[in-house]
């Protein structure tokens, strides 16, 4: 347990920045800034070190710049700053750490007080303001975004964006990239499309919440529903709770703790009483932000039990689909290759189910890349506001995967999905890859299995 800091009273005098390292020594665990031995272990493992070869790029080395501000060695500045938001948070760290620091936890710890206390303009506020607390918590909001999105793509109007020339006007390259390769968004997500209820096919092994996200919902709506019908085939009775929200992962990561918790606290009362027996997510992110949210509501008696509970429950589809019954999978010629979500392997620590799902589906031939464990330059929103870093990590990863002469591009997570169709489209792949999730292949292997032995009973 983290030792309490002494509460130190703000002064008027104060600058913002000697606010912002009061507010950190009352944030940042103390007990877990000291567990690290500096070993560096954590080096090699690192994105943002091996891009730029510096210590404060570093693990170890922000971990040095937040314990010098918890003993008041220094004062926090803008280079500070920088160097916690210039982390990925792939959590890669985590996994190469002897003395397993949960590095994660420290910089969201640092990024709530700079969140709170360091200057920023008034737009970025807004901004922040209006997307962590207004835009993804709200289902309205989220589904008029995809019939926007939907509008947009079907109407012609991308097409016209892009065939004008102003997309190279508006857009930077990698954002024009981006758009080119945005999927068919709706308004209509997984409850519109299945209802709230699947029931098992089967012998029954147990009951399960789907955990519908909020991107998810929108932006790949059909994986959504994949992902009950697959829960279904394995033998599981399928809820899918209607007041539940999004999981908290970007306002955690974005600093705004306070919006985290209000997030965590609406989805435990809304798969209370749901009676389930797991909760399954279908993207690394969330599941890996679902499963803290015991750590997140500690301090909250009347929650903290139920974020145990909670947490205790989150499994990722792989996991549950790889323990059900035996799915009717169908042949799938291809040549297979896998990009882990950095959050299902270093936050969920699943990395073993996702691989034996896809070696089972016949008639493919499956290629591990290498690296796969490197994060892929997506993390949330970094592609957009680190593009630089981003899209020189994804090159990087496009090279290794070009070895692997695959058909398709396997991976578990909407983020890094999107960021691997761009990679595609970068190395000039697209004629010859695609990126899918691994629910969408398994779905697309069930249904030609199911096809296959209605064929056979005729």
């Amino acid at each position: 347990m983290a030792t309490a800091p002494e509460k130190r009273a703000w002064t008027p005098t104060d600058s913002p920045w000697e606010t912002l390292g009061k507010g950190m020594k009352l944030t940042l665990d103390s007990d877990e800034l000291t567990h690290c031995m500096r070993c560096g272990f954590c080096l090699p493992a690192c994105p943002t070190y091996r891009e730029t070869g510096r210590e404060a790029a570093s693990p170890r080395g922000r971990i040095a710049l937040m314990k010098a501000v918890n003993d008041g060695l220094m004062a926090p500045d803008e280079a500070f700053v920088d160097q916690m938001n210039y982390c990925l948070g792939c959590r890669a760290c985590e996994s190469a750490c002897p003395a397993d620091v949960k590095f994660g936890r420290l910089l969201e710890q640092s990024r709530a007080a700079i969140h709170e206390h360091a200057p920023r303009s008034r737009r970025v506020r807004w901004m922040e303001n209006f997307f962590f607390r207004r835009f993804f918590p709200s289902r309205g909001k989220l589904r008029l975004a995809g019939a926007l999105m939907a509008f947009y793509r079907k109407s012609g109007l991308r097409w016209l964006f892009h065939r004008s020339g102003l997309a190279r006007v508006i857009l930077p390259e990698h954002l024009r990239q981006m758009d080119e390769v945005l999927p068919a968004a709706s308004s209509k997500g997984v409850v519109e499309r299945t209802g709230t209820f699947i029931p098992a096919k089967g012998e029954s092994r147990g009951r399960v919440g789907l955990f519908r996200g909020c991107i998810m919902d929108v932006a790949f709506a059909e994986t959504n529903c994949n992902t009950a019908e697959l829960l279904s085939a394995a033998g599981y009775e399928v809820v899918i709770p209607e007041t539940q929200t999004c999981c908290g992962a970007l306002q955690a990561h974005g600093g705004d703790e306070e919006q985290a918790k209000e997030q965590a606290r609406a989805n435990i009362r809304a798969f209370k009483d749901a009676k389930v027996d797991w909760i399954a997510s279908n993207a690394g992110g969330c599941g890996a932000q679902l499963v803290e949210f015991p750590y997140l509501l500690r301090d909250e008696p009347e929650y903290a039990e139920e974020a145990r509970r909670f947490g205790d429950r989150i499994r990722d589809i792989s996991q549950l689909i790889a323990s059900g019954n035996p799915l009717p999978l169908g042949e799938v010629d291809a040549c297979i290759t896998y990009q882990d979500s950095c959050h299902l392997r270093n936050g969920m620590k699943v990395s073993r189910e996702p691989r034996q799902l896809l070696s089972a589906i016949p008639g493919t031939r499956y290629m591990e890349l290498v690296e796969s464990d490197r994060c892929c330059g997506s993390a949330g929103i970094y592609n957009l506001t680190r593009p630089e870093t981003s899209m020189s990590l994804l090159d990087g990863k496009m090279e290794h995967v070009k070895e692997t002469a695959a058909d398709l591009l396997v991976t578990t997570n909407p983020g890094c999905l999107l960021q691997m169709k761009l990679g595609i489209q970068r190395a000039g792949l697209e004629d010859r890859m695609q990126a899918v999730h691994l629910v969408d292949l398994l779905a697309e292997s069930v249904r030609k299995g199911t096809r296959a032995s209605d064929e056979n009973e005729k």
